[in-house]
């Protein structure tokens, strides 16, 4: 499946207290043409990644309400956006209009991607942003029948994208990273909430063979 197709799929996907970025606009922050930036940006980064050797694919859980929801991108809040695009040379527009926000999941993601050089994916379980009923600014797990599509869609990326390995962050991304599985390894580390920042950066710099640094430890 071609980056296009795969994209115009995921702006198919419809679930009840869903917002599906590519699709939907939030009428608070989004720009008027919220859905087509997302959309756009996704599509130049999946391009650009098929083209490259990939490392790994790193696997979170959901898109949350302060991070995926604005941007479209797995584990990417509007403060790394752009540092996010230009990690695979291409330009994207933001799709939310007011201040910058941030999300701490990305921030201590980001924290420590800076120091990883090897091409890196960043993904989700469930790539849309599920929320509580009547409370779109909120975060859920996604249900089982979500997981279902989520996965049938990560096994196509993986597919596309033909990665190494996977890194699976926390308990739900493993669940899954492992039913798929694939050629390479699969790596589980700790989510980074919850008090699981320092276990986190610890586990991926010994997956990428780098130092902790003092800064990289200290709370967010």
């Amino acid at each position: 499946m071609s980056p296009t197709r795969f994209v115009n799929s995921l702006r198919q996907l419809r679930f009840e207290n869903v917002f599906n970025p590519y699709a939907d606009r939030c009428v608070i922050h989004d720009v008027d043409d919220a859905p087509d930036r997302r959309t756009k940006a996704l599509q130049a980064m999946l391009e650009a990644a098929a083209s490259s050797e990939i490392d790994a694919v790193w696997i979170g859980r959901d898109l949350g309400y302060r991070g995926g929801r604005r941007t479209g991108l797995a584990l990417t809040d509007d403060v790394h956006l752009s540092i996010h695009a230009t990690r695979w040379k291409i330009h994207v527009e933001r799709a939310t209009a007011g201040a910058i926000v941030a999300e701490r999941t990305a921030a201590v993601v980001w924290n420590i991607l800076s120091s990883v050089t090897a091409h890196v994916f960043l993904w989700n379980v469930f790539p849309m942003h599920p929320h509580e009923p009547d409370r779109p600014f909120s975060n859920r797990a996604h249900l089982r029948s979500e997981r279902r599509v989520g996965e049938d869609a990560l096994a196509e990326l993986l597919t596309m994208l033909r990665p190494r390995r996977l890194v699976a962050i926390g308990n739900d991304a493993a669940q899954t990273a492992f039913k798929l599985g694939g050629k390479g390894p699969v790596l589980q580390v700790r989510h980074p909430s919850y008090g699981g920042q320092t276990d986190f950066i610890r586990q991926v710099c010994c997956v990428y063979d780098i130092e902790v640094e003092t800064k990289q430890l200290k709370l967010l």
